[in-house]
């Protein structure tokens, strides 16, 4: 069995106010033609297949350009699950007329859930749901955590599992141990949950989504494909590709990334004002969060140096830069004190930490609601 595992398209999105639709189809494209150069005799897509539960319809229309391209236009199915950014009903609409036509969507969960059976391997789709759904979905009072969720979705598909065939878990779930990154940081805080990669084990593969970094998830048949493009300042270093799956009747599955090329590519750039304005760094084109070396203000820099670099998606000076904007740790929003929350609610959406500017006024805002607060 040979196929090819992605996830996290976020169909959709924009970064820091620049819409990345364009960008979006360019690399869909590229994943139409790994399937049809790959031979895959299935795509796989683990969640968050837009970036929101209600998508622009431009959204919509691009992924019904890209299903159709590779459902009907290729005769290769395609088996997509609902991600935390999704809407499990409106994503699975009409999946029971579709999966007769080679697109396989689960969208909420079911108390039953079928597999779909390619040859010799089930594919068992386990989409995003929170504890309080699952538990009403499939009736068991005990499922209290994303654990127990997705331990309770894995238990009903091994039931369901048709013998002698291998079994390939699909499911969208942040596992223990994953090296996360700022973008999907608001989704950690919102409170995602963990679970144990211990639950995968005995899978023949698990093809997850969720964290937008390709790795390895506690063992080696249990992976994250990574994000479609990079969606934050700290994805700059990764490198967006495809999983290509070959699973033998027997032994391990054998994996190989298939690297993506962007329209256009994120970078961050370091640098002095005038040293940037003069000499572009890589693609002028490329979208770029930049740095600046120099001791004081620059007047004007943002226009200026769009005059050289169109795409900036965010500047600042290096007295306001962390000394590290690469991979971030998953963290409670009980733990962190309203400033560090909302400084951290900041970098989500903007692509940038704050500079000191906008923490005192956010110091000063909060100051005068607390005073207000305590007076009688």
């Amino acid at each position: 069995m040979r196929f090819l595992h992605t996830s996290d398209w976020h169909l959709g999105k924009t970064l820091c106010n620049a819409n990345l639709l364009e960008d979006q189809a360019h690399a869909l494209e590229q994943v139409a033609a790994m399937v049809r150069e790959t031979r895959a005799q299935a795509l796989v897509v683990a969640g968050d297949i837009y970036d929101r539960a209600v998508p622009p319809k431009e959204a919509v229309a691009l992924l019904d350009q890209t299903l159709d391209r590779i459902v009907r236009g290729l005769k290769v199915p395609v088996l997509l699950i609902a991600g935390n950014h999704d809407s499990p009903e409106r994503l699975g609409f009409a999946s029971g007329f579709l999966e007769t036509q080679g697109l396989h969507v689960a969208g909420p969960p079911e108390p039953s859930p079928q597999p779909v059976c390619i040859g010799s391997t089930a594919f068992h789709l386990l989409p995003y749901a929170d504890p309080v759904a699952v538990r009403h979905a499939l009736g068991e009072e005990s499922v209290r955590t994303h654990q127990d969720a997705l331990a309770a979705q894995l238990a009903r598909a091994r039931a369901n599992h048709p013998s002698g065939s291998r079994f390939v878990a699909v499911a969208h779930a942040f596992v223990a141990g994953g090296v996360a990154s700022d973008s999907e940081l608001g989704l950690a805080i919102g409170g995602t949950g963990e679970v144990d990669a211990a639950l995968f084990a005995p899978c023949d593969y698990a093809a997850l989504g969720h964290l937008h970094r390709p790795q390895e998830a506690g063992y080696a048949h249990v992976r994250y494909a990574g994000s479609l493009l990079k969606y934050s300042a700290s994805e700059a270093s990764h490198v967006k590709a495809l999983t290509l799956v070959e699973l033998p009747a027997r032994g391990p599955a054998r994996t190989e990334p298939l690297p993506l090329t962007p329209r256009r590519d994120l970078r961050r750039l370091r640098g002095r004002f005038e040293d940037l304005l003069q000499a572009p760094v890589g693609h002028a084109e490329d979208y770029l969060f930049l740095e600046l070396l120099d001791d004081g203000p620059v007047l004007d820099a943002m226009a200026r140096l769009r005059q050289v670099y169109p795409n900036i998606l965010g500047i600042q000076p290096a007295s306001a830069a962390p000394a590290d904007l690469g991979e971030v740790p998953v963290i409670s929003s009980r733990e962190l004190d309203p400033e560090t929350l909302f400084q951290t609610f900041f970098r989500d959406i903007q692509g940038r930490p704050m500079d000191e500017e906008e923490v005192a006024v956010f110091r000063e805002i909060t100051g005068r609601a607390l005073a207000a607060e305590d007076r009688p």
